[in-house]
């Protein structure tokens, strides 16, 4: 029965999906003009200025831009990139990571796109804060401005499978194999102290899920990063090996060695794609929910930081998991998962290297549970924005449900034999229908985005000419109509 589910699976992430990427992504890089590989000097300058740290979120209920952006990479930046890059290298061998760069460096402007529009067609609530997210933008864009009637279908094809991953997530089974193997523990030992520290988090909304992110966030991704480097320096004589099966193994088939069991190039370069969307979540429509609360006046502002998201995110973080497994010669040990990750670590430093990496994939799950809980909470806010009631009731629900599933999905396996791969088969189904829809919905409205890009390279990169008649948010557009009529 699993097998029939793996080959549906395979299938949905195989040309169609990858096709549908590609296109996207080469559409909105060329009609950009290139944009994220000719500014990417400024985007990163964008993300570390002291006017995007400080802008917004004075009313003590906005999240400021950091603080948006610290949830979005804390959602994404998670066990993916460190169980989910070494089981790909593990069964589609190095030249996966050659696919999971190309599948990011297009993915910078498709969560460009999907951050701007998200801003774009927020809405503010009662209360003072904005929501929006590929919902809002379904509803608004599709429906409203394009009297698309299918919009209500995308948006309950996307809402439902984002919801799935309300019960099938693999953040808690990943944090307490890495931890428990680490400290010679019980698995269930880390995995109820994993569900206690969400809950001491999430208990607090959407703004203290902000305000703990923006500190953890960049110490766990440092962590990270320095002890990564640490290995490929000890290492430095093994890099130009460790290249060349990258590169080869990108677009020849990989006999079979060591543990590995061989891979074809369709295999690979799937693999590759399909960690990279689950990574980054770019075209899945997920951290732009949480970038739509921001306080910020440009919605390209925004969708400049989720540029950067995805090349913090992939770019940085899975390459260095990627050419760590490969360079200290374990990616064909027929180890998979956090387990093959923490290994390699410890072939390198030692067993300190490894606690090291356990605490931080402890704390990278963390980060992508709590962030994950912010999805969820805009979601409800949309559909039951008009019944209050029922929300309050609703979100109640999902704070006390929030940990509970990601405990049993670790049960399951613990005790029904499961295996990291076959979770991942299961991550990827929930993850191809929203990115599906998504994608084609970025299609559909990126002149909206175009729009909105070429007003922000006028006003602030001094590139064209500025319209002072842009409305620069739906909003600001229906009520200039409104008034006109």
């Amino acid at each position: 029965m699993f097998e029939l589910f793996e080959n549906l699976t395979n299938w949905l992430w195989g040309l169609p999906l990858l096709i549908t990427i590609l296109a996207t992504g080469v559409y909105l890089t060329v009609r950009s003009g290139f944009f994220q590989f000719r500014h990417f000097g400024y985007i990163v300058k964008n993300m570390f200025s002291k006017e995007r740290r400080q802008e917004g979120g004075d009313d003590g209920k906005s999240l400021t831009p950091f603080q948006a952006i610290s949830i979005a990479i804390g959602g994404t930046v998670g066990v993916s990139n460190m169980s989910g890059v070494a089981t790909a290298i593990a069964t589609g061998g190095p030249g996966a990571l050659f696919w999971l760069w190309i599948a990011a460096l297009l993915a910078m402007v498709i969560k460009m796109a999907e951050v701007t529009l998200a801003v774009y067609y927020r809405e503010k609530q009662p209360n003072g804060e904005y929501q929006g997210g590929p919902t809002y933008y379904m509803q608004k864009g599709l429906g409203e401005e394009k009297k698309l009637p299918f919009w209500k279908l995308f948006a309950v094809l996307f809402g439902g499978c984002i919801f799935m991953t309300w019960f099938i997530t693999l953040q808690n089974y990943t944090v307490s194999e890495a931890v428990g193997s680490t400290f010679h523990l019980p698995y269930i030992v880390p995995s109820l102290l994993y569900v206690a520290a969400i809950y001491l988090i999430i208990i607090g909304g959407v703004k203290k899920v902000g305000v703990i992110s923006s500190y953890m966030t960049p110490i766990m991704c440092m962590l990270y990063i320095v002890g990564s480097l640490a290995i490929l320096v000890l290492n430095f004589d093994k890099l130009p090996e460790t290249f060349g099966l990258i590169f080869k193994g990108a677009f020849t088939t990989q006999a079979a060695v060591g543990g590995f069991m061989g891979a074809g190039v369709a295999t690979t370069m799937r693999l590759g794609f399909a960690r990279s969307v689950y990574s980054n979540e770019a075209g899945w429509g997920t951290s732009p929910m949480i970038h739509a609360s921001a306080k910020t006046d440009h919605p390209v502002k925004q969708g400049l930081m989720g540029a950067f998201e995805v090349f913090a995110d992939t770019i940085v973080v899975c390459s260095m998991t990627g050419l760590v497994v490969i360079t200290t010669g374990y990616w064909n040990s027929g180890l998979q998962g956090s387990e093959l990750t923490l290994t390699a670590f410890e072939s390198g430093m030692g067993s300190v290297a490894r606690a090291l990496i356990a605490i931080s994939i402890f704390l990278f799950g963390l980060t992508t549970s709590t962030g994950w809980f912010t999805y969820y909470s805009v979601i409800l806010k949309h559909w039951l924005k008009n019944n209050q009631k029922v929300l309050k009731i609703a979100e109640k629900v999902f704070i006390l449900g929030t940990p509970l599933w990601g405990l049993l999905v670790t049960v399951l396996t613990l005790y029904g034999n499961g295996t990291p791969a076959q979770l991942w088969v299961i991550a990827d189904f929930t993850t191809v229908f929203p990115t599906f829809v998504n994608v084609a919905t970025l299609f559909i409205l990126s002149g909206t985005f175009f729009k909105l890009l070429k007003d922000y390279k006028a006003r602030y990169m001094g590139i064209g000419k500025v319209d002072k008649d842009m409305a620069l948010f739906y909003e600001d557009k229906k009520e200039k109509e409104k008034e006109e009529k």
